[in-house]
């Protein structure tokens, strides 16, 4: 779905990623792990398009839907809650009024065989669909079952945002986004501000949520609940494990101890070596004939 090839970020001279890629599948479930600092912010970002990197590309799929969840962000004031989280259904009330508008331009037109004609056709047919399987649930009821998971009471829905605090106005965000039903959810924290039965319940709408799903969380039992794939930044680079949070704990320790013992091994080498050499520098210095040259090897 999402291929990243090759990507290169940097800032003031310094480098966030080096020449780094992979790619993200429909219906994945990826943990994006690493230190603070490391980077997982900027490749959201780069990801939606918000960012552009230094060199390398990020390829999408034309009409891909993303829904990103940045740990801070704007929200709009004067609104009820349950009014700002039906904006998630903009564009559905915009593809009726396509609809109402090419249903008012058949019923006056009369080139029933021209291009334009049959392309109007297949345009509301598109729509239509669209609709059909938007709206099977009314859009109120969605909101309020998101709404209601994510911790919200019946009565806060006619409350206005501005009092609410800002940990509330990002579960609003986030119902905004899940209401969206994009394709690629990019979730940055997103059980900042959630409590316990909140957490639950999100865990178990995204493990049955049929797109992919790149989120970065603290929470080690959120990440082994949701995901089944771990990409670790370290150093600029990409380390890719195909399986949850604890099982890649494993899996590292188990690299960087094959790493730590390969390079001790290559030290003792370098060092046997170092003191091969000392040892003939200093039997050379004295007139000795190093063992093994020609000139040290007994004549039969």
């Amino acid at each position: 779905m999402i291929s990243i090839n090759n990507l290169t970020v940097s800032f003031c001279g310094k480098e966030i990623f080096s020449d780094v890629g992979f790619h993200i599948s429909d219906g994945e479930k990826i943990g994006l792990v690493g230190k603070n600092g490391a980077g997982k912010s900027t490749l959201m970002k780069v990801i939606t398009g918000e960012q552009r990197p230094t060199s390398g590309r990020v390829e999408r799929p034309e009409g891909l839907t993303i829904g990103y969840l940045p740990q801070i962000m704007d929200h709009r004031r004067g609104v009820s809650v349950l009014d700002e989280a039906m904006t998630a259904f903009d564009d559905l009330r915009d593809a009726q009024g396509e609809i109402d508008r090419i249903n008012g331009e058949l019923a006056t037109r009369t080139d029933y065989e021209s291009a334009a004609y049959a392309d109007l056709i297949v345009r509301l047919g598109e729509l239509s669909d669209i609709l059909a399987m938007e709206t099977s649930e009314p859009p109120e009821v969605r909101c309020r079952k998101v709404l209601y998971g994510l911790g919200f009471r019946d009565e806060d829905l006619d409350r206005h945002t501005e009092t609410f605090s800002q940990g509330w106005n990002m579960r609003l965000e986030l119902a905004k986004i899940l209401l969206r039903r994009p394709r690629l959810l990019l979730l940055d924290e997103p059980t900042n501000h959630l409590d316990l039965e909140s957490i639950e319940w999100f865990e178990e709408y995204l493990k049955k949520f049929p797109g992919a799903v790149l989120l970065v969380s603290h929470d080690r039992k959120f990440l082994d609940n949701v995901t089944n794939r771990t990409v670790e930044i370290l150093l600029g680079k990409i380390h890719d494990y195909k399986v949850p949070y604890s099982q890649y704990l494993t899996l590292r320790a188990e690299r960087v101890a094959q790493q730590t013992a390969a390079y001790e091994n290559q030290q003792r080498m370098i060092e046997t070596g170092a003191h091969r050499d000392r040892r003939d520098r200093q039997r050379g210095a004295r007139g000795e004939v190093p063992a093994g040259s020609p000139r040290g090897r007994r004549r039969i």
